[in-house]
């Protein structure tokens, strides 16, 4: 059984979209955990159709970890709420948990800049060439590893490359996967694209030389 663990925070419109996309999952036995840090819109009432609709603290982290710990899934997949993901992806989770306990997929952003092209590849190069993804890949695990690994680490950004970190120094590869996921590029949009790729890069950079989450919070929402 597949949990489908979903952060949200005044995303009322996305969650309403989320619906028609993974009822086939929910038709299948596969539960879907949205889980709301806090919305001021209606996200939460709109939200009813899923399986679970969780409040928590906000954070993405702590969202995460909240929706894990009431899933009963052998798998867990935690999906960003503007994600949109095909009817393959089911398929393509459960052929790679069989040889690997985790995964994730490579990204194409919904954006027609050219530079969007550019930010598809270098995430995909990257993520496949370190084993390091972001929470926008998709990332699958199983639950015994989730349970392992004590869930995602309590912070406010940069969880997804933590939890990746510490599978990589633990040694348990990704299962190698061509399908892909579609997420919004709604914040390169809204910020430009030149300069939200540089402070995605800015960021990463200095999270590498061990700023803390709680500076580098402060410098993504700036």
């Amino acid at each position: 059984k597949l949990s489908i663990v979903i952060p949200v925070k005044n995303e009322s419109e996305n969650v309403s979209l989320c619906q028609a996309m993974l009822l086939p999952f929910q038709q299948l036995g596969h539960e879907v955990i949205i889980v709301d840090g806090g919305s001021a819109d209606d996200s939460v009432s709109k939200a009813q159709w899923a399986d679970h609709v969780v409040i928590s603290e906000p954070g993405r982290a702590i969202q995460m970890n909240a929706g894990a710990a009431l899933s009963q899934g052998d798998i867990l997949w935690f999906l960003h709420v503007d994600s949109v993901v095909s009817c393959t992806a089911l398929k393509t989770i459960l052929a790679v948990v069989e040889h690997s306990q985790w995964g994730f997929f490579n990204v194409v952003l919904s954006g027609r800049h050219w530079l969007l092209r550019v930010v598809e590849w270098m995430m995909n190069w990257r993520s496949k060439w370190t084993g390091i993804a972001t929470g926008d890949q998709g990332l699958f695990l199983t639950r015994a590893l989730f349970d392992e690994l004590g869930g995602f680490a309590g912070i406010p950004l940069m969880e997804d490359v933590e939890l990746c970190t510490r599978l990589k120094k633990m040694k348990v590869k990704p299962g190698r996967i061509n399908d892909t996921i579609k997420t919004s590029s709604r914040k390169w949009e809204k910020g430009g694209v030149v300069s939200t790729i540089f402070l995605m890069w800015k960021i990463r950079f200095l999270y590498a030389l061990g700023r803390s989450p709680d500076q580098l919070v402060k410098l993504y929402y700036r």
